[in-house]
């Protein structure tokens, strides 16, 4: 999401765009070839890289959305790895203040009818193929982990927390560039839960890789091989028993959450969205000086 120049001031674009930034600079005919991975961008060192500071200068500030990230917390005594899903808390309104249980689906599926989405700050820029062809890519600022979360990850995106925040952000007309900047800080904001190892796979798109699951919860312990061994020795020479019939699995206790945070939101814009921006890039040529800067290596991340 961002805003145009010469649209109203409460006049803003949602697009989709890569997750990755390339810079307009950039000269090889495919943008794959770029040698760096520019999803991240960290706030402390982002006015001393080219790729960040040319665009943040020309006002190419724009506001990432997402219902929440997933970070994952490293286990002190074991190798194991446990993801955490990290969103804004949610206002609880009449229809979720007055149902059962938080880990309820029912509790859930009314959350999601009124879920506040993740607004995390981000530069984004438009590059040019040979051929004419238009890709615009964003990169996510990042800062310092808050108290919260610090034990999780010690790093987290710049969230801007209410519409004032993210208002500035975008009125690259009015706020400078270093105005904006001071938006850019940790937030305490932030709420959290465990979730299921499901999400280590970046292919499974299920409820499971959101619903909160009990780390108090032991598994069940495997017998080592020796030990199996041993159990099979005892089965042969021991006295047939009756056998039992195992016990029943009880029914997965996941949520069986609503269908509808699934699927892609598709975010409807304005009529003429596209043809302000394209205005706005050929306005930005036009007022560039016709000398051209010599090109410069890029100072890696």
């Amino acid at each position: 999401m961002w805003k145009v120049w010469g649209a109203d001031s409460s006049e803003r674009i949602i697009a989709p765009m890569r997750w990755g930034l390339v810079p307009s600079w950039f000269k090889e005919s495919d943008p794959s070839k770029l040698p760096f991975n520019i999803t991240n961008c960290r706030s402390d060192t982002m006015m001393e890289k080219r790729s960040f500071k040319v665009p943040l200068g020309k006002g190419r500030r724009c506001v990432v959305l997402a219902d929440g990230f997933y970070e994952w917390q490293r286990c002190q005594v074991t190798s194991e790895r446990q993801p955490y899903f990290i969103y804004f808390p949610q206002a609880k309104t009449e229809k979720s203040g007055s149902i059962g249980a938080v880990d309820s689906s029912e509790y859930w599926e009314k959350v999601w009818d009124n879920w506040r989405l993740l607004t995390m700050a981000g530069i984004f820029d438009c590059w040019e193929s040979p051929e004419g062809d238009l890709l615009y890519s964003y990169t996510i600022i990042t800062v310092d982990s808050c108290k919260s979360l610090n034990d999780i990850h010690p790093r987290m995106p710049a969230i801007l927390d209410g519409e004032e925040e993210v208002s500035k952000w975008l009125n690259f007309g009015e706020v400078s560039t270093q105005e904006a900047l001071k938006l850019i800080h940790p937030t305490e904001n932030i709420t959290f839960h465990p979730v299921s190892s499901v999400v280590n796979n970046s292919r499974n798109n299920t409820p499971k890789c959101l619903a909160p699951v009990n780390l108090l919860v032991k598994k069940d312990l495997k017998a080592s091989g020796s030990s199996q061994k041993m159990m099979k020795w005892l089965a042969t020479k021991s006295p047939k028993k009756e056998e039992s019939k195992p016990p029943q699995k009880a029914e997965s206790d996941v949520p069986q959450w609503s269908s509808q945070f699934l699927q892609k939101s598709a975010f409807p814009t304005k009529r003429g969205s596209a043809g302000l921006l394209e205005r706005w890039l050929k306005q930005e040529k036009e007022e560039e000086p016709v000398a051209k800067r010599p090109h410069s290596q890029y100072q890696g991340l």
